[in-house]
């Protein structure tokens, strides 16, 4: 695969580096720089809706339990009809009911609030869940939190046994939040190339190396179309080419194709995200 042209408008615009697989042979790469862990900011999301998957499949959860049930000791004093509502799987899919996003990278320095999860449950629940997309780190937080607490253990080793070692990724850094817990929703640090081992696992369905690590039906579910009004699944977003992707601020991209049988990963300082993107799928895409 020849990602000249790619590469042409891509580095004017801050691309670091990246790597094509597809029928699992590296069809293309291309490094700026040398590999090195880099915040992956809101791809984080996909490693916790991945966390979410093997908890469910281990029975630690299930994604009709009612927040209210799950966080009963951080409730507000008033609950209203909306946040009794909102179940597990209304954190997974940016249609939780909150009216704008709440615990973003500028605003989390700034909180007095310690405890992140008091804070998320007061914040009003001005729709009902399920019924409008509003993009917010709140449902991803409560999930990593949520996985946290019935695995009894940070989201870093909780996914350690389950996929990091698996895949020969050695322990990675976390944000996390005041109390320590991992901050699900953002704050993962990786080189191109463990991001990119990410996409090839959900690429295959679950199975690493032919040996099955997470369920294929979570993967399916995770890839499919979950909100209101957005191509938006399981904290994946959806695209062009039935592509589904880990999608971080800055373009930090793992862009999984089932119909070509590919994977595309990019890691950036890109701050003209829709020109990326439409460079990846006229320049790369098109070429499986």
């Amino acid at each position: 695969m020849d990602i000249t042209k790619f590469i042409e408008i891509a580095q004017p615009l801050g691309v670091l580096g990246v790597k094509v697989t597809q029928r699992d042979e590296l069809a293309a790469q291309w490094h700026l720089e040398g590999e090195c862990r880099r915040n992956v900011y809101s791809a984080s999301k996909s490693y916790t809706s991945c966390a979410v998957g093997f908890a469910l499949q281990e029975g630690l959860l299930s994604l009709d339990e009612k927040l209210v049930d799950v966080f009963r000791s951080e409730l507000p004093e008033t609950v209203s009809d909306n946040l009794a509502k909102a179940k597990v799987r209304d954190l997974l899919t940016m249609c939780l009911g909150q009216e704008q996003g709440n615990l973003m990278g500028e605003q989390r320095p700034l909180y007095e609030e310690k405890n992140w999860v008091k804070l998320s449950l007061e914040i009003p629940f001005v729709y009902e869940p399920g019924t409008h997309f509003v993009y917010n780190n709140v449902g991803p937080y409560l999930a990593g939190i949520l996985v946290q607490r019935r695995a009894g253990c940070d989201l870093v080793s909780y996914l350690m046994p389950r996929l990091f070692e698996p895949m020969g990724i050695h322990r990675p850094t976390w944000e996390v939040d005041p109390f320590g817990n991992t901050f699900g929703a953002g704050g993962l640090f990786l080189t191109l190339t463990e991001l990119h081992r990410f996409g090839l696992l959900y690429l295959h369905e679950g199975e690493w190396e032919g040996k099955r690590l997470l369920s294929k039906e979570w993967v399916t579910e995770s890839a499919k179309c979950q909100a209101v009004g957005e191509d938006y699944g399981y904290l994946f977003w959806r695209g062009e080419y039935n592509s589904f992707r880990a999608d971080g601020k800055y373009c930090q991209l793992s862009v999984i194709l089932p119909d070509q049988d590919a994977v595309v990963t990019v890691v950036s300082e890109c701050r003209r995200g829709g020109e990326l993107m439409r460079a990846i799928y006229d320049h790369v895409c098109a070429q499986l």
